[in-house]
């Protein structure tokens, strides 16, 4: 396969998503609209990179010349760096200004640069160190929670931490989640009802501008190859 990807959940509140990719031969790929920010470290033609990658609004294509292997850590609605404001990274990437195989900078300070499977204890010193900081709130209103604040206050905060309104979040999943469902073959008329979406062209056209796809692609699985998609398990959010 050109791409082949894993990932898994976290119990970390930080953290949405760990994933870890391989590329070969793959020359260009569609970035799916996301969410969500997540700090990135790709190995390619032996070197080592480092970045944080922003909330990308819309879908868009990517060159990926040559073979890679990257790795990266997806942070929660909430999670935000007091030093890289999420808002000035919406739909752009900072990379850092040096990486090598075992380290990398974020703040002016140097860190080992964790594997997958120590994503949480390395999240951990981040907070520990006043790198990573967590508003609960917007997580929990992101999720269909409650607050006890008043709505102005709440956009403030969701803003704030995720560089995004609610309902820009809210189209960005559930784009990613109909994706996800018509690639496992779910009916695109029991898409629609299942996400609440309009109609099917309401869904047609959602899917486009946050996917790149269209549903008849998404079944095929036709056209260049998509970065990370996963279900998003509550429907009733959408």
């Amino acid at each position: 396969m050109p791409i082949e990807s894993d990932h898994r959940a976290s119990d970390s509140p930080y953290i949405a998503r760990v994933w870890h990719g391989r590329s070969s031969g793959v020359e260009s790929l569609t970035s799916v609209a996301t969410s969500n920010w997540e700090l990135v470290f790709w190995e390619f033609e032996g070197a080592m990179h480092a970045a944080v990658r922003g909330p990308e609004t819309s879908a868009s294509t990517v060159t990926a010349a040559g073979d890679s292997e990257s790795f990266g850590i997806t942070f929660a609605h909430g999670a935000s760096m007091p030093h890289l404001p999420v808002p000035r990274l919406v739909d752009a990437e900072l990379e850092s200004p040096y990486a090598d195989e075992s380290v990398f900078v974020l703040r002016g300070e140097k860190w080992a640069i964790p594997g997958p499977d120590c994503a949480e204890d390395f999240v951990r010193g981040l907070v520990h160190a006043g790198v990573v900081t967590r508003d609960p709130l917007v997580d929990e209103v992101v999720r269909g929670g409650g607050a006890e604040v008043g709505s102005r206050s709440v956009q403030r905060r969701v803003a704030a931490a995720t560089g995004l309104t609610q309902g820009a979040i809210r189209q960005i999943d559930r784009a990613r989640h109909a994706a996800v469902l018509l690639r496992e073959g779910v009916p695109s008329l029991e898409v629609v009802h299942r996400l609440g979406y309009y109609d099917q062209p309401h869904m047609a056209r959602s899917l486009r501008r946050f996917v790149g796809r269209t549903a008849t692609g998404l079944r095929r699985d036709a056209g260049e190859p998509l970065s990370l998609l996963y279900k998003i398990e509550d429907d009733e959010r959408f």
